[in-house]
């Protein structure tokens, strides 16, 4: 299993790092992408990903985060650059059910991310709430651009999925397939074709049933993939398989 979106340099992951990794590691994860969000978790996931060669990591700024944060297209590649375990760009997107930064410094920011993404080309990933039609709106200006698209905790409609397909998306599934009341999501993953499939926590946050209630880790991913290969009527090992062929292509074809 690959763990496509974690946290690790977040409060309690940081501080057991190596516990973590011995649990991880112990379900069958072979691989970690830590999510970078701001420029001071950047500096953080430098480290981080030196702690194991299971470890990865991206470069990008959280829609939250753009009122802060902005950067340049120069800058994004000159970080990736730098470093050969940073191997995607977020995550980034749009945020308007917050909107904890300003919407038009959010839109630009997502698209100084795409151009960064289309020049080095690596994967993008993409948050996206309360957005599907700016979100859409933006991507599919880049279209004919073989942006290598990758909707993190996918949460959106069936109609969205399915234009998001057009531009060849992956769509990652979190533990919110697992709630009760996730019926419309559980729909769509249904019908997301198997190649477009991968997983995620998200950790520290959403932890899945039954996890509910606890700090979320990157181990607990099993019972996010055990609900995705119930939904589409696979074994565990299968879909074990298929969603660590779907990163492995994804980000290092």
């Amino acid at each position: 299993m690959i763990d496509s979106h974690c946290h690790l340099d977040h409060t309690p992951l940081f501080e057991t790092l190596t516990d973590v990794l011995i649990r991880s590691k112990e379900v069958g994860i072979t691989k970690l992408l830590t999510i970078c969000t701001t420029l001071d978790s950047f500096e953080k996931i430098k480290i981080i990903i030196e702690k194991d060669q299971m470890i990865y990591g991206t470069f990008g700024i959280h829609p939250h985060e753009t009122e802060n944060n902005f950067v340049t297209k120069e800058t994004i590649i000159k970080c990736v650059k730098e470093n050969n375990k940073i191997i995607g760009i977020g995550e980034t997107g749009l945020d308007f059910f917050y909107n904890h930064s300003d919407k038009d410094k959010q839109i630009k920011s997502f698209k100084v991310h795409i151009e960064a993404s289309i020049d080095l080309n690596i994967p993008i990933i993409i948050h996206s709430r309360d957005a599907e039609v700016e979100t859409f709106k933006i991507l599919n200006l880049y279209k004919n651009k073989n942006l290598k698209i990758l909707m993190h905790c996918f949460t959106g409609s069936l109609e969205f999925s399915k234009k998001l397909l057009t531009l060849n998306a992956s769509f990652s599934a979190s533990g919110i397939i697992t709630f009760k009341n996730s019926p419309d999501l559980q729909k769509t993953f249904k019908t997301i074709p198997l190649e477009k499939l991968i997983i995620e926590t998200d950790s520290p946050f959403l932890a899945p049933i039954p996890m509910r209630g606890k700090k979320n880790e990157p181990s607990f991913i099993k019972y996010t993939l055990s609900k995705l290969a119930l939904l589409k009527d696979v074994s565990d090992e299968k879909m074990t398989l298929i969603t660590t062929n779907n990163f492995n292509k994804l980000f290092f074809k």
